[in-house]
């Protein structure tokens, strides 16, 4: 909901200002009426001839077509009421649009009945008032010659054609040869000739069309666009309405778990849930130490009491703590519940048993540049787990911090698998366990490699870390069902990386001071 609100309000006003930035459109009409279509129309009526009944549709196809736009491009490159670099850019834009047969700086809109009769809007849109009314009535005109020019081609076809017969029947006369009854009718003939033609010049004269102007443009007051505050609040709806779609969608389509509610169905107890850190925090203080800065004191005081309380109170037990991938937070969760166990007086050995890529070390060099080490078995021993294996009896550990030893992995081994099964494991775990509370063993993921598996079977309780919102619930069902077909016993799940707002917890607020233990000397 966060990153939702805030794109919205971010969309919200980049739309205002962009609106802001645009120029000022005003927009102006100019009304036409068509009526008194009746049965005789077209005909010869009292020397005025009226254009025919226009369909539905032709006069918006006519704005769209040469002849009615182009009038209207030349009124307005010729208009000298309009500034020169106004009319231009009109005139430039009228032509594209015509080009593109999308015309979008005039319209025409239309009120009629079922028999055609109501009233044509001619609508125009400039940057001025002044220019939006002129190109308004100059549309309206427009139109008007357009269908006055429909009815007067009728009349000058009939005229050429009066003409043709006319001339024919003079031929005909001239050429003489008749009888005098087929003179007579010839001659009675070119009588009427001529005064039909004389009768369609004065019809030519009184043509009109089917429209006649109702209101002329009038200068607007207020612009029409833009509108940054309306163009805001839609954008800002618009993108809200999205993000929660996008939101739900997820939700219905998520199949990661998020809550301790989500783990519930595969029978193991969520032992702690544990708060993500700042990045920046780790990086500057290293794992350990950001958690205990960053309040992660009492998450992990509540996973050790959860965890004690279930595998009581036996010395040297074993405890594998694994995930079903890479990066769902094992290593660093390992490193601050030792650090976790050693404050309340426990001593730990950490064994770093990825032996393909070791991260413990790496943990413990953020918290402190410098350490000790101790000697576990034998003298100066091996200080990786590859060399213990082969020689377990000479192990030395790495003092992490009082309380905490550490025994990384070592340069990354590619056949580490195959160590493992040439080893006796357990007898080794127990030799190395001698005199600790707890080992925790950071082990590779559970479905990246088959080594998590076989320090499965030499361990008394294995820990699954699941990432929130990463870790899908599918692979959560494969990593149990390999651990229970390699008969691993899972104690239970740490819920990483949790969002603290969306928890239902309430924090308990109190003052007091938590010290590290302090090195040895």
């Amino acid at each position: 909901m966060t990153w939702i609100l805030l794109t919205t309000v971010a969309v919200g006003v980049l739309v205002f200002l962009l609106s802001r930035a645009q120029p000022d459109v005003f927009e102006a009409s100019s009304s036409l009426v068509t009526s008194g279509n009746s049965t005789n129309i077209g005909a010869v009526r009292d020397t005025v001839v009226t254009a025919a009944p226009l369909p539905a549709g032709a006069l918006q196809e006519a704005l769209q077509g040469p002849v009615v736009l182009g009038e209207i491009i030349q009124r307005v490159r010729n208009a000298p009421e309009l500034p020169v670099d106004l009319r231009t850019e009109l005139a430039v834009k009228l032509q594209k649009e015509l080009r593109r047969r999308d015309v979008q700086t005039v319209g025409l809109q239309n009120q009629l009945d079922f028999n055609g009769n109501g009233v044509y809007t001619a609508t125009a849109r400039a940057g001025s008032p002044e220019a939006a009314a002129f190109l308004a009535d100059t549309t309206a005109q427009a139109l008007l010659n357009w269908d006055r020019g429909r009815a007067l081609s009728g009349v000058q076809r009939a005229e050429r054609s009066l003409r043709a017969q006319l001339g024919e029947v003079d031929r005909q006369l001239a050429e003489g040869g008749q009888s005098d009854l087929e003179r007579q009718t010839l001659i009675s003939s070119r009588a009427t000739l001529q005064r039909n033609l004389a009768q369609t010049g004065i019809q030519a004269e009184g043509v009109s069309g089917s429209l006649e102007l109702v209101a002329p443009a009038v200068v607007p007051l207020d612009r029409v666009a833009p509108k940054p505050t309306r163009n805001a609040i839609l954008a800002s709806l618009v993108t809200l309405l999205f993000g929660a779609g996008i939101a739900a969608f997820r939700t219905v389509t998520d199949r990661t778990a998020r809550t301790e509610d989500d783990l519930l169905s595969f029978g193991f107890p969520t032992l702690g849930m544990i708060p993500r850190l700042r990045r920046r925090e780790v990086v500057f203080n290293g794992i350990v130490r950001a958690a205990r800065l960053a309040g992660l004191y009492e998450a992990i005081g509540f996973l050790r009491v959860n965890i004690l309380s279930r595998i009581g109170n036996k010395s040297g037990q074993r405890i594998m703590i694994s995930s079903t991938a890479p990066g769902e937070g094992k290593s660093s969760l390992t490193a601050t519940l030792a650090d976790g166990l050693a404050a309340s007086g426990q001593r730990v050995l950490i064994i770093d048993a990825d032996m393909r890529r070791g991260t413990q070390q790496e943990v413990w060099d953020k918290y402190e540049t410098e350490h000790s080490w101790v000697q576990l078995t034998g003298q100066n021993g091996a200080r990786t787990l590859v060399d213990a294996l082969k020689d377990p009896t000479n192990v030395q550990v790495m003092e992490a911090e009082p309380g905490v030893h550490v025994l990384p992995a070592g340069p990354g081994m590619h056949d580490s698998l195959g160590l493992l099964n040439r080893v006796p494991l357990g007898e080794y775990l127990t030799r190395w366990g001698q005199g600790y509370d707890l080992i925790l063993i950071d082990s590779p993921p559970l479905l990246a490699l088959a080594d998590g598996l076989v320090i499965g079977r030499h361990v008394d309780h294995v820990l699954l870390v699941v990432e929130e919102g990463k870790t899908s619930l599918q692979a959560v069902r494969q990593s149990l069902r390999r651990a229970r077909n390699a008969n691993v016993s899972i104690l239970g799940f740490i819920l990483n990386k949790v969002n603290p707002s969306g928890q239902d917890s309430k924090t308990y607020g109190y003052s007091y001071g938590y010290a590290p233990n302090s090195r040895k000397a």
